[in-house]
């Protein structure tokens, strides 16, 4: 299997990726490990070309130790991620009794001139991108407010480095974070990298003590115009459960779907970190 083979869906998590991951071609999958931080599920993962057999799940575990997991005593987890349209809800019993969960994802895109810009949400929002230096402890506290179910201190450790890295491709002028501070608090944030002409949105997070109030709305409407203008992108794209509320607040601003992805993943019996990089409303 080649990267040239992954569509759509999957190819945009490359941005990421192919900052510093080691990325792998081999004859029956994709190996992505991503040393900088191994609690990542979906930065040390195997890119499956089909959907597995239910009896293949000993065959794939066994590849996931060699190729991700040997060596690496801090990946503890197993996931796989499937170039493939997904199967039936009640499809590979094998590996649901084994613990893995799986996560369906919708990808959409927003191009230029497209963008719905929404009505301003009560009181003083402001939305800009981050002062790293000054802003980063309270970003990782926001981000941390709403574990899903994760372990709070493994959390916690993969948001320090997941930032740390996007700080990297910042300064290299491939990402930007952004904030949006409501009566003064920081209340809301998202990342945006990019390729070339092609902007992926990363990371949509609104505490919950914020939800409900436009928050999410305001901040994806001004991050796609900054992304526009200051990038002169022409399309912008994001990945979101196709079940929560967030997409919901997408397609409002003009995002529309155009692709489907599907994956499975074991979290250790601890929970050593995160599962995906997800989006909260």
């Amino acid at each position: 299997m080649t990267f040239d083979d992954l569509r759509p869906a999957w190819r945009t998590d490359f941005i990421l990726h192919r900052f510093d991951a080691e990325l792998i071609e081999r004859d029956d999958c994709l190996v992505v490990r991503t040393s900088a931080n191994p609690n990542f599920y979906w930065g040390n993962f195997l890119a499956l070309p089909y959907t597995p057999a239910d009896a293949d799940l000993a065959h794939w575990l066994k590849r996931f130790e060699q190729e991700v997991a040997a060596g690496r005593p801090e990946v503890r987890h197993v996931a796989f991620a499937f170039n493939s349209d997904a199967p039936p809800p009640d499809a590979l019993p094998s590996w649901r009794t084994a613990g893995f969960e799986r996560y369906d994802s919708e990808v959409l895109a927003l191009h230029r001139g497209e963008l719905q810009v929404p009505t301003a949400p009560r009181g003083e929002v402001v939305v800009q991108p981050i002062d790293w230096a000054r802003d980063l402890p309270a970003l990782v506290n926001l981000q941390c407010a709403d574990t899903d179910g994760h372990a709070p201190a493994g959390y916690r450790r993969f948001r320090e480095r997941q930032m740390a890295r996007y700080a990297a491709m910042q300064r290299r002028g491939e990402a930007e974070w952004f904030g949006a501070w409501c009566d003064g608090v920081l209340a809301a944030d998202c990342g945006l990298l990019r390729d070339g002409e092609v902007g992926r949105f990363q990371h949509v997070e609104t505490h919950p003590d914020w939800r409900r109030r436009g928050l999410c709305r305001t901040l994806v409407a001004a991050v796609c115009e900054w992304g526009f203008a200051q990038w002169q992108l022409q399309s912008l794209l994001m990945k979101a459960d196709p079940d929560d509320v967030a997409i919901g607040i997408y397609r409002s601003v003009g995002f529309q779907g155009f692709d489907r992805d599907w994956a499975l993943q074991r979290r250790p019996p601890d929970d050593g970190g995160p599962a995906l990089e997800g989006a909260s409303a």
